[in-house]
């Protein structure tokens, strides 16, 4: 029992040490505990104090990011409205670039074009002969993509101007050219405008041809007759004012030069000629017959309306009747129409104006009758001249098969038909061509005057008529 107690209160005393021992760890515990929470609560509190910084910093810089986004938001919806307004600008400058860039182009091909025509004057003058710069001048504005500028336009109108200013001048030049024997000389080179162009040499003076092609004056082959000779030379020394002319800017001078009469140059033009002959007489008997009509036709017709209209806008009707019945068998077709204008005057103005436009087309066959024969005239003409081109070149190839090239002497016959009867058709065709441009002009013109008369009387009826209505209404 004894042992029992002792051991009891052994285990006793063991778990009261125990638990005295278990206390003092237990407030320790306590107190690190304690500790601990204190840290951490104060590690909490600057922590919160730390989140409250950051979300006061992080509000404050989404405050700044919203009213950033706003002021964005207003830029782009003003850059929206500028690329708007630009795009309206942009479509504006595109069109009226586009309407320049045509006005910039017509002008561009309106001197181009200009500039081509100068060429072509340039090169049929004789006046270029040692002026290069003349083709200098013009020669960028012949390229389609150069732009021409004020100089450009500037120059080429200097170009025109001297062409202009020498071809009405008679000039004296030492100047080169291809002589008699095909080689280059030096002379005295006398432009009489640009029609005729004479050289002078130590050892003779002649006429001087244009080549366009080489752009060269070359002497004709032959020196001028004696008479001709005589007033080059009576020229040049000033004993004489008077000087030979050639107009058609060398085709006389080479007539001259050969020493053929124009019968022999008809002669060796073969019997082509003679219908190239037919058609210039029967040519110049229409030209002459229709230069007598029309102007028979035009008569004084302007004074005839002035009396017309005067008697018309006093209502004198008989008046008018008797001067135009007058002069119906001299005056012609204007006459004619007035008078049908006249006879319709109590109609509606339609009928009128359907009366007075018959009258005119009852009028136009007998003006335009004959004219139409001259266009034919003048084309048939120069196709009568191929034609004896073409005869004479077989008769030349003719020859070559049967004799050879040996003698050019018998393939002149053909050569000459060929060249005459050329030239012959042109000589025909040319004036011909010109008259019926004149006649047609002058018949366009009597037309035209129909109906100026036409419409002047039909004016006159009706401001009458609308004068007589408001009396009647008063």
């Amino acid at each position: 029992m004894r042992g029992r107690y002792f051991s009891l209160m052994a285990l006793m005393v063991f778990v009261a040490m125990a638990a005295s021992a278990q206390a003092g760890d237990i407030r320790q515990a306590v107190q690190k505990a304690e500790a601990d929470r204190a840290a951490s609560q104060m590690e909490a509190e600057q922590a919160e104090a730390g989140i409250i910084a950051d979300r006061n910093q992080l509000q404050a810089e989404v405050l700044r990011l919203e009213q950033q986004q706003k002021d964005l938001e207003a830029e782009l919806r003003d850059l929206a409205a500028r690329l708007v307004e630009g795009g309206k600008q942009r479509k504006n400058l595109e069109q009226q670039w586009s309407t320049r860039e045509l006005g910039f182009r017509e002008i561009s091909g309106n001197v181009r074009m200009a500039a081509r025509d100068l060429e072509s004057l340039l090169k049929a003058s004789p006046l270029s002969a040692g002026n290069d710069w003349r083709f200098e001048a013009i020669t960028p504005l012949l390229n389609t993509g150069y732009f021409p500028d004020i100089d450009d336009i500037t120059g080429m109108a200097g170009v025109f101007f001297d062409e202009i200013q020498r071809g009405g001048e008679v000039s004296l030049d030492q100047g080169h050219f291809v002589g008699r024997d095909g080689q280059a000389q030096t002379g005295r080179v006398y432009h009489l405008g640009k029609f005729t162009t004479i050289y002078q040499t130590d050892a003779e003076a002649g006429f001087l041809n244009w080549s366009p092609d080489g752009r060269r004056l070359f002497a004709l082959g032959e020196l001028p007759p004696r008479r001709v000779a005589s007033s080059i030379s009576n020229y040049l020394s000033g004993d004489s004012e008077r000087a030979p002319v050639d107009m058609s800017s060398g085709a006389a001078l080479r007539q001259l030069t050969q020493g053929a009469s124009l019968m022999d140059q008809l002669r060796a033009g073969g019997p082509v000629v003679y219908p190239i002959l037919l058609i210039a007489l029967s040519a110049l008997f229409l030209i002459i017959y229709k230069i007598i009509f029309l102007h028979r036709l035009h008569g004084n017709t302007d004074r005839i309306m002035g009396q017309v209209t005067e008697l018309a806008a006093q209502g004198n009707w008989s008046a008018c009747e008797d001067i135009v019945s007058g002069q119906k068998g001299r005056m012609g077709p204007v006459i004619r129409v007035l008078q049908a204008g006249l006879g319709a005057r109590n109609d509606s103005r339609e009928a009128l104006e359907s009366v007075l436009q018959e009258s005119i087309l009852r009028e136009l066959p007998g003006v335009q009758r004959g004219i139409a024969i001259l266009a034919v005239l003048g084309a048939v003409a120069p196709l009568m001249g191929l034609l004896g081109t073409v005869t004479g070149m077989i008769d030349t190839f003719r020859i070559i098969t049967l004799f050879g090239t040996s003698d050019p002497k018998l393939m002149s016959g053909g050569i000459s038909e060929a060249l005459v009867t050329t030239e012959l058709g042109l000589v025909v065709a040319i004036p011909i061509m010109l008259f019926h441009t004149l006649l047609s002009r002058r018949s366009d013109h009597l037309i035209g005057d129909m109906e100026e008369k036409a419409v002047q009387l039909t004016n006159i009826i009706e401001k009458r008529k609308l004068a007589q209505a408001k009396v009647a209404s008063q």
